[in-house]
């Protein structure tokens, strides 16, 4: 591992300063992702600005329904917390299906965000990347790309996010409250905070330099609105997902769909808003060959790997099984799926 310097920062104002000033700082939330890349020599930061303990830890439910969570708020804390569960059961199932309880008591939510992706080219400092090295070759694309994405990819790179809990925030509207140098504030959809591969995917997300996730924000969950966060993974335990959903929806008084939200995870280079597959579903009933077909259209676009094609095959029966279940009442778990953990 490089040396580094490290500096807890005593405000936002002093951290982002730092940061700005200086293309090889990088801030420390929970360290889970950060400190894995620093020790195999894919960061190496020449500062490190701890945030870890800036007053952005609190989850506020405003009386509107609508909810603030600060950016140092702890993934396990989040998961847990009341409100939370009971009227956004999406986030929670997907924070508890994302990592091991130890990583999720150190994990924040701005780091879970903003983690790296886990393809092993990436992740070996021996091999090319154009993530890691621009310019040096994507090898993942003729290589080991099992896990990899199948929307949104380019010929310059292949990655998947790896975030369980971007994609139900996705799929529930969420913004990114985003704090610059000088104190200037803004925000940004939670979909709009990634940037497509393209040319440049060493370019990952549209933060400037220094800018700092203050929180994020999610708007009061649709009265009667209906939610789940499905995941298939290799084994039961902690890992990262083949393919993931997170699923609100309602239905009118006659059976149609006045509410639809779907978000993908493990198939794109960020969280993936379905919107081809919603448009297709609202105001429609939700059989299973309109489901099937819903799902077909948001894969019109996908660009699939001979290894991770069964990618395809595998986000329309999830997408189905899932809208179906939320409809009917039916509980995954019960019936011995094994794709969720709550």
């Amino acid at each position: 591992m490089k040396e580094f310097a490290y500096v807890r920062a005593s405000d936002a104002d002093e951290a982002a300063a730092l940061v700005a000033d200086r293309p090889d700082a990088v801030y420390l939330g929970g360290g889970t992702n950060l400190v894995d890349l620093m020790k195999l020599g894919v960061a190496r930061p020449g500062l490190v600005v701890d945030v870890s303990r800036l007053p952005y830890d609190r989850v506020e439910h405003r009386s509107d329904g609508s909810v603030l969570i600060g950016g140092a708020v702890r993934n396990s804390v989040l998961a847990g917390d009341a409100g939370i569960r009971w009227r956004f059961p999406l986030l929670s199932q997907a924070l508890l299906a994302g990592a091991s309880g130890q990583l999720r008591t150190a994990a924040t939510v701005a780091g879970n965000l903003l983690q790296r992706t886990r393809c092993g080219y990436f992740q070996d400092v021996t091999k090319p990347c154009n993530k890691r090295e621009p310019g040096s070759g994507c090898p993942a694309a003729a290589g080991a790309h099992r896990e990899l994405a199948v929307l949104g990819t380019s010929e310059h790179c292949v990655a998947s996010h790896p975030s369980d809990m971007a994609v139900a925030l996705a799929a529930l509207d969420a913004t990114v409250h985003l704090r610059s140098p000088g104190g200037a504030e803004r925000t940004v959809p939670v979909e709009e905070l990634y940037l497509p591969p393209g040319r440049t995917p060493h370019r990952e997300t549209v933060l400037a330099p220094g800018e700092l996730i203050t929180a994020v924000e999610l708007p009061a969950p649709p009265p009667g609105a209906l939610m789940r966060y499905r995941k298939v993974r290799d084994r039961w335990s902690y890992a990262f997902a083949l393919v993931s959903v997170g699923v609100s929806v309602r239905q009118a008084d006659d059976g149609t769909l006045d509410r639809v939200a779907i978000a993908l995870g493990g198939v794109a280079p960020r969280p993936w808003r379905a919107r081809a597959a919603e448009e297709r579903l609202l105001g429609h009933r939700p059989e299973d060959a309109l489901l099937r077909a819903a799902a077909g259209a948001e894969l019109a676009d996908a660009r699939p790997l001979p290894g991770n094609a069964f990618k395809l095959g595998l986000i329309t029966d999830l997408v189905a099984a899932t809208v179906r279940d939320l409809v009917t009442g039916a509980d995954p778990a019960a019936g011995g799926h094994g794709e969720e953990q709550s």
